[in-house]
């Protein structure tokens, strides 16, 4: 969401938002995506299942519906999550691409910022205290948007793509590993290990039970093409695939997602990764995907982003994270993390 205004338009209302906004809210997010070339749809139910209810995020309480003259024309949504040892005030949204620039985006961002102010001022909670957006580097008007509120980049990452025709990788898991599709009994041990795999990488947060329905009962999930490496009954490692059945058809392409490559601490370095990656271009070829993408920290401390280029990936588009203190815009030189 941005703008260049600073005054918003008459008849603009804030309210806060419902579960029967969901929708409402995706098809806006759709739009928005549309409009800046980003080849990326989701359902109000997705959507939902991408925010559940959890220690750090409440619908009711963490976001906004932005209405002009009783028609919703934007959202926005602003909670408290604990990183590593920062508590990050997180915000998101967007606004109808032709209504752009009239001042609904600064009006969401400042009512969000206000309240996460007092929220993290009252917030018991020690160490330092910063906000944080995202955004992809051709969402021109959001990064407009945070620049002019005083963020600047922290961070930054990729989108990679690999096609799926023609010979494809071997690597086998090291000796004395197997590799197996997920099963029901094993979802728990599988988010476990995935969840301490990441412990260690920028940005981590806690993993809620919210986050363990949605990984493995989302309404646009199926554990079945998933791939994990066991040694004996220890996760060494998983890649999370996804496919976007209803995505795919309203864009006419068929995409399939490595998400959540991990691999924990003990098995790193030894080629688990490079034959979960490898499983994965097969286990989603014969789903009928011409291709598979990801996303990559560009600072991942294991090395992920050679590691993926290794493997036949190339870099479609890049992400930054942002960031500022809460009381004041970001000084020259400030970074992530600085009191």
């Amino acid at each position: 969401m941005s703008t260049t205004a600073h005054v918003p338009p008459a008849g603009l209302t804030l309210r806060v938002a419902t579960p029967a906004d969901w929708d409402t809210m995706a098809a806006l997010m759709d739009r928005c995506r549309a409009a800046d070339g980003v080849d990326e749809v989701r359902t109000g139910a997705a959507l939902a299942d991408e925010f559940p209810e959890s220690d750090f995020f409440t619908l009711a309480r963490d976001s906004l519906v932005a209405e002009l003259d009783g028609v919703p024309v934007g959202w926005g949504m602003a909670y408290r999550v604990e990183r590593g040892d920062l508590l990050v005030g997180e915000m998101m949204g967007v606004v109808e691409p032709s209504l752009r620039g009239r001042g609904i985006g600064t009006a969401i961002w400042r009512a969000n910022a206000a309240r996460l102010a007092r929220e993290m001022e009252q917030d018991p909670r020690e160490g330092n205290r910063e906000l944080r957006s995202y955004a992809l580097e051709v969402e021109t008007h959001d990064i407009h948007l945070l620049q002019s509120q005083g963020y600047t980049p922290v961070r930054y990452g990729f989108e990679m793509r690999r096609t799926l025709g023609g010979p494809l990788p071997e690597h086998p898991l090291p000796d004395g590993l197997v590799m197996r599709q997920a099963v029901e009994p094993e979802y728990r041990a599988i988010f476990d290990a995935d969840a301490e795999a990441f412990q260690d990488h920028w940005g981590h947060r806690a993993k809620t039970e919210g986050d363990y329905q949605s990984r493995f009962y989302g309404v646009e999930v199926d554990p079945a093409l998933y791939v994990v490496a066991w040694d004996g009954d220890q996760v060494a490692g998983s890649v999370m695939n996804s496919i976007f059945a209803d995505e795919n058809a309203a864009l006419g392409i068929r995409r399939g997602w490595l998400e959540h490559v991990s691999v924990r601490r003990p098995w790193r370095g030894r080629g688990v990764a490079k034959a979960l990656c490898a499983a994965s271009f097969r286990l989603l070829r014969d789903q009928g995907m011409d291709e598979a993408w990801l996303g990559v920290d560009g600072e991942n401390p294991t090395g992920a982003l050679q590691l993926y280029e290794g493997l036949g990936f190339s870099v479609v588009r890049r992400w930054a994270a942002y960031g500022r203190p809460v009381d004041r815009p970001a000084p020259d030189g400030w970074r992530s993390g600085d009191a």
